[in-house]
Protein backbone atom coordinates (compact mmCIF):
# COMPACT_ATOMS: atom_id res chain seq x y z
CA UNK A 1 0.00 0.00 0.00
CA UNK A 2 1.59 3.01 -0.99
CA UNK A 3 1.17 6.40 1.81
CA UNK A 4 0.77 10.20 0.81
CA UNK A 5 3.85 10.90 3.09
CA UNK A 6 3.57 14.65 2.36
CA UNK A 7 -0.06 14.90 3.48
CA UNK A 8 -0.22 15.60 7.57
CA UNK A 9 -3.65 13.66 8.47
CA UNK A 10 -2.03 10.95 7.05
CA UNK A 11 1.38 11.03 8.69
CA UNK A 12 -0.10 12.02 11.87
CA UNK A 13 -2.67 9.03 11.82
CA UNK A 14 0.31 6.41 10.96
CA UNK A 15 1.94 7.45 14.18
CA UNK A 16 -0.61 7.25 16.47
CA UNK A 17 -1.13 4.30 15.31
CA UNK A 18 2.13 3.26 17.24
CA UNK A 19 1.77 6.14 19.88
CA UNK A 20 4.10 7.80 18.41
CA UNK A 21 4.84 11.31 19.88
CA UNK A 22 7.46 14.15 17.92
CA UNK A 23 10.76 14.63 20.27
CA UNK A 24 11.88 18.22 20.19
CA UNK A 25 15.08 16.75 21.84
CA UNK A 26 15.64 14.60 18.50
CA UNK A 27 14.47 17.51 16.05
CA UNK A 28 11.37 15.28 14.65
CA UNK A 29 10.41 17.58 12.60
CA UNK A 30 8.53 15.43 8.86
CA UNK A 31 8.59 16.85 5.87
CA UNK A 32 5.11 17.95 4.24
CA UNK A 33 5.53 19.59 1.29
CA UNK A 34 4.98 17.52 -1.57
CA UNK A 35 7.59 19.38 -4.14
CA UNK A 36 10.62 19.09 -1.45
CA UNK A 37 11.91 15.37 -1.19
CA UNK A 38 11.83 14.35 -5.46
CA UNK A 39 13.79 17.49 -5.62
CA UNK A 40 15.91 16.47 -3.40
CA UNK A 41 16.22 13.12 -4.31
CA UNK A 42 16.77 14.33 -7.97
CA UNK A 43 19.80 17.12 -7.08
CA UNK A 44 21.88 14.12 -5.38
CA UNK A 45 22.85 12.58 -7.96
CA UNK A 46 22.20 9.28 -7.48
CA UNK A 47 21.31 7.02 -10.48
CA UNK A 48 19.54 3.76 -11.23
CA UNK A 49 23.38 1.82 -10.23
CA UNK A 50 24.14 3.82 -7.10
CA UNK A 51 23.44 3.55 -3.45
CA UNK A 52 22.41 6.16 -0.65
CA UNK A 53 22.73 6.52 2.59
CA UNK A 54 20.29 8.68 4.29
CA UNK A 55 20.22 9.71 7.85
CA UNK A 56 16.86 10.06 9.91
CA UNK A 57 14.48 9.30 7.44
CA UNK A 58 11.76 10.12 9.76
CA UNK A 59 8.52 8.94 8.27
CA UNK A 60 9.76 7.78 5.12
CA UNK A 61 9.09 10.60 3.12
CA UNK A 62 12.43 11.36 1.53
CA UNK A 63 13.21 8.00 1.38
CA UNK A 64 10.45 6.38 -0.80
CA UNK A 65 11.65 9.28 -3.72
CA UNK A 66 15.06 8.39 -2.85
CA UNK A 67 14.01 4.30 -3.75
CA UNK A 68 12.87 5.64 -7.01
CA UNK A 69 16.12 6.51 -8.11
CA UNK A 70 18.95 4.75 -6.61
CA UNK A 71 19.94 1.16 -6.43
CA UNK A 72 19.65 0.63 -2.82
CA UNK A 73 18.69 3.15 0.07
CA UNK A 74 19.97 2.36 3.46
CA UNK A 75 18.50 4.43 6.09
CA UNK A 76 20.09 4.36 9.49
CA UNK A 77 17.55 5.99 12.03
CA UNK A 78 18.04 6.46 15.71
CA UNK A 79 14.43 6.05 17.49
CA UNK A 80 13.11 2.71 17.20
CA UNK A 81 9.61 3.93 18.13
CA UNK A 82 9.81 5.19 14.37
CA UNK A 83 10.79 1.51 13.07
CA UNK A 84 7.00 -0.25 13.00
CA UNK A 85 6.02 3.04 10.95
CA UNK A 86 9.06 3.09 8.53
CA UNK A 87 7.87 -0.95 7.70
CA UNK A 88 4.27 0.53 6.81
CA UNK A 89 5.74 2.74 4.29
CA UNK A 90 8.34 1.20 2.97
CA UNK A 91 7.01 -1.84 2.51
CA UNK A 92 6.75 -1.47 -1.55
CA UNK A 93 10.31 -0.52 -1.51
CA UNK A 94 12.56 -3.82 -1.53
CA UNK A 95 15.69 -1.55 -2.13
CA UNK A 96 15.26 -0.38 0.98
CA UNK A 97 17.50 -1.00 4.41
CA UNK A 98 16.78 0.22 7.71
CA UNK A 99 19.45 0.45 10.52
CA UNK A 100 18.39 1.12 13.69
CA UNK A 101 21.53 2.71 15.40
CA UNK A 102 23.69 6.10 16.13
CA UNK A 103 25.10 7.29 12.88
CA UNK A 104 27.90 8.86 15.04
CA UNK A 105 28.83 5.87 16.59
CA UNK A 106 28.57 3.73 12.85
CA UNK A 107 32.25 2.61 11.60
CA UNK A 108 30.74 4.18 8.08
CA UNK A 109 33.55 2.55 6.18
CA UNK A 110 32.37 -0.75 7.59
CA UNK A 111 28.25 0.15 6.20
CA UNK A 112 29.21 1.07 3.11
CA UNK A 113 31.22 -2.54 2.20
CA UNK A 114 28.75 -4.73 3.94
CA UNK A 115 25.18 -2.44 2.24
CA UNK A 116 26.70 -1.17 -0.74
CA UNK A 117 29.23 -4.04 -2.31
CA UNK A 118 27.73 -3.95 -5.52
CA UNK A 119 26.68 -0.46 -5.98
CA UNK A 120 28.38 2.11 -7.89
CA UNK A 121 29.09 5.78 -6.18
CA UNK A 122 27.21 6.03 -2.92
CA UNK A 123 25.67 9.17 -2.02
CA UNK A 124 24.46 10.52 0.82
CA UNK A 125 20.27 12.25 1.11
CA UNK A 126 18.95 13.24 4.46
CA UNK A 127 16.71 15.68 6.28
CA UNK A 128 19.32 16.05 9.01
CA UNK A 129 17.79 17.38 12.73
CA UNK A 130 19.04 20.61 13.57
CA UNK A 131 20.86 19.75 16.56
CA UNK A 132 23.52 17.57 15.23
CA UNK A 133 24.07 19.08 11.73
CA UNK A 134 27.58 19.83 12.00
CA UNK A 135 28.30 16.86 14.36
CA UNK A 136 27.23 14.89 11.31
CA UNK A 137 28.64 16.56 8.33
CA UNK A 138 31.80 16.27 10.15
CA UNK A 139 31.82 13.04 10.92
CA UNK A 140 30.87 12.41 7.46
CA UNK A 141 33.29 14.37 5.88
CA UNK A 142 36.22 12.88 8.26
CA UNK A 143 35.44 9.42 7.56
CA UNK A 144 37.73 8.89 4.66
CA UNK A 145 34.59 7.25 2.92
CA UNK A 146 34.63 8.13 -1.14
CA UNK A 147 30.68 9.60 -1.07
CA UNK A 148 30.37 10.83 -4.09
CA UNK A 149 28.04 13.81 -2.84
CA UNK A 150 26.19 14.58 0.13
CA UNK A 151 23.03 16.48 0.00
CA UNK A 152 21.21 17.69 3.39
CA UNK A 153 18.46 19.81 4.22
CA UNK A 154 19.55 22.18 7.46
CA UNK A 155 18.53 25.29 9.20
CA UNK A 156 19.58 28.01 7.42
CA UNK A 157 21.17 29.67 9.38
CA UNK A 158 23.62 26.59 9.92
CA UNK A 159 23.72 26.27 5.32
CA UNK A 160 24.40 30.20 4.85
CA UNK A 161 27.64 29.44 7.22
CA UNK A 162 28.12 26.32 5.94
CA UNK A 163 28.16 27.10 2.52
CA UNK A 164 29.94 30.82 3.26
CA UNK A 165 33.04 31.85 1.97
CA UNK A 166 36.09 31.51 4.19
CA UNK A 167 37.17 35.18 5.08
CA UNK A 168 33.33 36.53 4.69
CA UNK A 169 31.53 37.91 7.60
CA UNK A 170 29.65 34.69 8.04
CA UNK A 171 32.45 32.51 8.23
CA UNK A 172 33.38 30.19 11.19
CA UNK A 173 35.51 27.57 11.99
CA UNK A 174 32.97 24.74 10.47
CA UNK A 175 33.01 27.40 7.38
CA UNK A 176 36.80 26.25 7.22
CA UNK A 177 36.72 22.36 8.16
CA UNK A 178 33.85 22.50 5.07
CA UNK A 179 35.67 24.11 2.63
CA UNK A 180 38.90 22.02 3.39
CA UNK A 181 36.81 18.67 2.99
CA UNK A 182 34.59 19.81 0.46
CA UNK A 183 32.92 21.89 -2.06
CA UNK A 184 29.46 23.20 -0.94
CA UNK A 185 26.68 24.77 -2.50
CA UNK A 186 23.09 26.31 -1.56
CA UNK A 187 20.83 24.54 -3.71
CA UNK A 188 17.56 25.90 -2.29
CA UNK A 189 14.98 27.24 0.43
CA UNK A 190 12.90 25.15 2.16
CA UNK A 191 10.09 27.94 4.36
CA UNK A 192 9.05 26.15 7.78
CA UNK A 193 5.16 25.68 6.71
CA UNK A 194 6.58 22.36 4.90
CA UNK A 195 7.05 20.57 7.95
CA UNK A 196 4.61 18.83 11.00
CA UNK A 197 4.92 20.41 13.29
CA UNK A 198 6.77 22.97 11.97
CA UNK A 199 10.22 24.53 13.66
CA UNK A 200 10.54 28.12 14.16
CA UNK A 201 13.11 28.58 11.18
CA UNK A 202 12.74 28.28 7.61
CA UNK A 203 15.44 25.40 6.09
CA UNK A 204 18.02 24.94 2.92
CA UNK A 205 18.79 21.96 0.72
CA UNK A 206 22.78 22.11 0.66
CA UNK A 207 25.64 19.87 -1.27
CA UNK A 208 29.01 18.96 -0.35
CA UNK A 209 30.91 17.48 -2.97
CA UNK A 210 33.84 15.78 -1.00
CA UNK A 211 37.37 16.74 -2.49
CA UNK A 212 40.00 14.44 -3.44
CA UNK A 213 42.67 16.34 -2.33
CA UNK A 214 42.52 19.68 0.07
CA UNK A 215 42.97 23.01 -1.34
CA UNK A 216 45.80 23.60 0.74
CA UNK A 217 48.92 22.34 1.54
CA UNK A 218 49.43 21.31 5.32
CA UNK A 219 52.11 19.97 7.26
CA UNK A 220 50.11 19.36 10.67
CA UNK A 221 46.39 18.98 10.11
CA UNK A 222 45.84 18.43 13.54
CA UNK A 223 47.23 21.75 14.51
CA UNK A 224 45.51 23.32 11.56
CA UNK A 225 42.26 22.92 12.88
CA UNK A 226 43.42 23.79 16.12
CA UNK A 227 44.61 27.27 15.04
CA UNK A 228 41.26 27.37 13.22
CA UNK A 229 39.24 26.50 16.08
CA UNK A 230 41.44 29.03 18.15
CA UNK A 231 41.38 31.97 16.20
CA UNK A 232 37.68 32.17 16.21
CA UNK A 233 37.29 31.09 19.80
CA UNK A 234 36.66 35.28 20.73
CA UNK A 235 34.79 36.23 17.95
CA UNK A 236 34.05 39.67 19.15
CA UNK A 237 38.11 39.87 19.50
CA UNK A 238 40.81 39.96 17.56
CA UNK A 239 42.20 36.64 16.18
CA UNK A 240 45.53 37.54 18.11
CA UNK A 241 43.60 37.14 21.30
CA UNK A 242 41.41 33.57 20.58
CA UNK A 243 44.88 32.15 18.90
CA UNK A 244 47.11 33.10 22.15
CA UNK A 245 44.25 31.71 24.99
CA UNK A 246 43.52 28.83 22.31
CA UNK A 247 47.14 27.86 21.48
CA UNK A 248 49.12 29.15 24.67
CA UNK A 249 51.26 30.78 22.51
CA UNK A 250 52.92 34.31 23.54
CA UNK A 251 50.90 37.24 21.86
CA UNK A 252 54.30 39.06 20.60
CA UNK A 253 55.00 35.17 18.84
CA UNK A 254 51.70 35.44 16.81
CA UNK A 255 51.77 39.29 16.01
CA UNK A 256 54.88 38.74 14.30
CA UNK A 257 53.52 35.90 12.08
CA UNK A 258 50.73 37.99 11.18
CA UNK A 259 53.68 40.45 10.56
CA UNK A 260 55.46 38.67 8.44
CA UNK A 261 52.14 37.98 6.31
CA UNK A 262 51.87 41.48 5.60
CA UNK A 263 48.75 41.36 7.87
CA UNK A 264 47.75 44.03 11.49
CA UNK A 265 47.46 42.52 14.82
CA UNK A 266 43.95 43.71 15.28
CA UNK A 267 43.13 40.92 11.96
CA UNK A 268 39.93 38.71 13.22
CA UNK A 269 39.29 35.42 12.12
CA UNK A 270 36.57 36.04 9.69
CA UNK A 271 38.75 38.02 7.17
CA UNK A 272 41.30 35.21 6.85
CA UNK A 273 41.02 33.13 3.53
CA UNK A 274 41.68 29.73 3.57
CA UNK A 275 45.55 29.94 2.45
CA UNK A 276 45.79 32.57 4.88
CA UNK A 277 44.79 29.98 7.74
CA UNK A 278 47.51 27.16 6.11
CA UNK A 279 50.07 29.81 6.04
CA UNK A 280 49.42 31.65 9.69
CA UNK A 281 49.17 27.65 11.03
CA UNK A 282 52.46 26.70 9.84
CA UNK A 283 54.42 29.73 10.86
CA UNK A 284 52.85 29.53 14.52
CA UNK A 285 53.75 25.39 14.25
CA UNK A 286 57.53 26.65 13.74
CA UNK A 287 57.48 29.30 16.22
CA UNK A 288 58.55 27.56 18.58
Amino acid sequence: MEYNLTDAQTVKKLLSRQGFTFSKGLGQNFITDPAVCPRMAALCGAAKNDGVLEIGPGAGVLTVELAKIAKKVVSVELDARLLPVLAQTLEEHRNVEVLCQDVLKTDLNALLKEHFADCGRVYVCANLPYYITSPVLMYLLESGCPFAGITVMVQKEAAERLCAEVGSRDSGAITVAVRYRSEPELLFEVKNTSFTPPPKVDSYVIRLTPRTEPPVRITDEAFFFRTVRAAFSQRRKTAANGLSSGLGIAKDKIFAALEQMGLPQTTRAETLTLGQFAELSELLRTSG
